[in-house]
């Protein structure tokens, strides 16, 4: 059994359902990506494994339990989620927004202690933020934020980490940091991370276990070089395109055809890439 699950899991906003009977195992230790067109459902899949949103029907469990059963307490000491549009207070510091992680961990009779100082300092270390400690937050540019955002989900110290689009805002360098941060963090703490991501060459890079999704539902799942093929990428995205080994990594790397040019027959790109491909 692994310790977050889903089962028959639906969600809805509204009238409107967004998740149909969703059955997910997210595996333990690893780094599990979801991907999908806009508006498929992985965001808000990640808000209810998050316990931000209530299921319409169905569950979501931690260690075999129901989340809506346990205490606020308890969930936040395992899973911790950085949302896609986090809001900070007004005119906090980015060393108080970081420190806000640890309040999971602190009781009424010892509210700071040396293990959340070295959580806040690693974290900060950790994602380049520690030089902004006392600037304002509301000061920062968009990346900036993006990763004191970051920092504060990793001073929180959980052995499960929910992550909904951490690489927006941020430039390609930036991008690949705090992919390989993941990475890290996976490997050294053994966390079970899922994150949700628009770049399926990202996703399939970076995962061990790749969820496709489409109209609120799984389509595929699995290790991304069993996943990502040229037709999965046209069912779920409605993409022509070819799937070829990335020349670092081996993972699979999404090439969409050639761009649209004046004159060009319609289809002959496509055609001449899966030829090419093919050859």
């Amino acid at each position: 059994m692994t310790r977050l699950s889903t089962s028959a899991l639906t969600l809805a906003y509204e009238d409107r359902t967004v998740v149909h009977d969703l059955d997910l195992a997210v595996p333990d230790s690893r780094v599990t990506v979801i991907v999908g067109p806009n508006a498929c459902g992985k965001s808000t899949t990640l808000r209810a494994l998050g316990r931000l949103l209530k299921p319409r029907s169905g569950s979501v469990l931690l260690d075999g339990e129901a989340l809506t059963r346990l205490p606020t307490k308890k969930i936040a000491q395992q899973i911790g989620l950085l949302p896609q549009t986090p809001v900070a207070p007004e005119a906090i510091t980015v060393a108080d927004l970081v420190a806000r992680g640890r309040q999971p961990h602190q009781h009424w009779w010892q509210q700071w202690s040396d293990a959340d100082e070295r959580a806040v300092t690693a974290a900060m270390e950790r994602t380049d933020v520690a030089a902004l400690a006392d600037r304002s937050v509301d000061e920062l540019s968009g990346g900036q934020r993006q990763r004191v955002w970051i920092a504060m989900a990793l001073a929180q110290e959980t052995e499960l980490l929910l992550l909904d689009e951490p690489t927006t805002y941020l430039d390609i360098a930036h991008q690949v940091e705090v992919l390989d941060l993941v990475r890290q963090l996976n490997h050294d703490k053994d966390r079970t991370v899922v994150l949700v991501l628009h770049d399926l060459n990202q996703a399939a890079r970076y995962a061990d276990h790749l969820v496709a999704m489409k109209s609120g539902r799984i389509v595929a799942e699995g290790p991304p070089a069993e996943v990502v093929t040229a037709d999965l990428v046209r069912e779920v995205f409605g993409l022509d395109c070819v799937v070829v080994p990335d020349p670092v990594t081996g993972s699979p790397l999404i090439v969409p055809g050639a761009p649209w040019q004046a004159g060009a027959r319609s289809g002959a790109a496509s055609d001449s890439l899966s030829r090419k491909a093919a050859s």
